[in-house]
């Protein structure tokens, strides 16, 4: 897919914009959040961890002295916890500008969410779900407000049961992320659709950051016989802050469309620039994408108006 050359050092002056980066204390977040506070916009730190975020917080102004930080607690695992976070922001700012679906959690042993929900499609997609849909009159009141929601390659290996949604008839740590990755990229473009449909003036996009080199999965080496495996995939792997560069794509290029994904230009898509990118035909599934929008209603009592 062709696509017009873009690097960070295009980033323009964001300082009337208003950030939140789920999953801002590590990892890709961290950078997402970085190259947002470095060309001006006031940045939330969304974390579950008080003094992960906090490190984080201060590692950032390290790097840009008079970044604007806010940190505010979310567990996406917790929807009670989703509703405290956007009351919270709602009583500190009257819009949002920009909002990056970008925590999650990958391949993990299988367990229930505080919502009895499995641990990856709970934390993932339904917790995004329900924040996005809280914050939805922020966003409204934001000229030009922009969603990024953050998927991974690991959609493509797999498709969506709706009627097995939790992963009840079988589990396995790899398909149940990969369920949940490609449920972020048909909420992504339903997201849009819906903004269209209803004349909103809030664009909905997806990035996914390719393979990178981050604390996500480090759970998956932490046996003493994969330490080489790890320290090849750390040479080998592109780190955090080029994985984040195409959700900075889509947060900020002034040339982005809705309903477009962005990941890495090179090979298979693991590594390189941030370039548009292309989804499954399963992503893109308009039928799956209304029924998958109807039972995250329904399950997280998340109505969006």
């Amino acid at each position: 897919m062709s696509d017009t050359p873009w690097s960070v050092t295009g980033i323009g002056d964001l300082s009337d914009r208003t950030a939140i980066v789920t999953g801002a204390n590590s990892g890709l977040g961290f950078e997402t959040a970085h190259g947002l506070a470095r060309h001006g916009a006031h940045v939330v730190l969304a974390s579950r961890n008080r003094d992960k975020a906090d490190r984080a917080a201060a590692q950032l102004r390290e790097r840009t002295p008079d970044a604007s930080l806010e940190v505010l607690l979310v567990d996406l695992a917790d929807l009670a916890s989703v509703a405290s976070f956007a009351d919270s922001f709602l009583e500190r700012h009257e819009k949002l500008d920009l909002l990056v679906n970008n925590a999650g959690i990958m391949m993990v042993p299988k367990g229930v969410t505080t919502d009895g929900f499995e641990r990856h499609m709970g934390t993932n997609h339904l917790g995004h779900f329900a924040l996005t849909g809280r914050l939805m009159g922020a966003l409204e009141a934001a000229p030009g407000a922009r969603v990024v929601t953050v998927s991974s390659l690991a959609h493509r290996s797999v498709s969506l049961d709706l009627d097995d949604l939790m992963s009840d008839r079988g589990y396995q740590p790899m398909t149940a992320y990969g369920r949940s990755k490609l449920a972020n990229l048909l909420f992504a473009f339903e997201l849009q659709r819906r903004c269209e449909a209803k004349g909103l003036d809030v664009t909905s996009v997806a990035a996914h950051p390719g393979v990178s080199a981050t604390e996500l999965a480090d759970h998956l080496l932490t046996n003493v016989f994969l330490q080489p495996l790890k320290l090849l995939a750390g040479l080998m792997l592109q780190g955090a802050e080029a994985g984040a560069r195409p959700t900075l794509r889509a947060a900020t290029d002034t040339d982005v469309r809705g309903g477009e994904y962005f990941g890495p230009a090179g090979m298979g898509e693991v590594r390189g620039r941030a370039t548009r990118v292309r989804a499954t035909a399963a992503a893109r599934n308009e039928t799956t994408a209304e029924r998958l929008w109807g039972v995250s209603e329904d399950l997280t009592g998340v109505a969006y108006p």
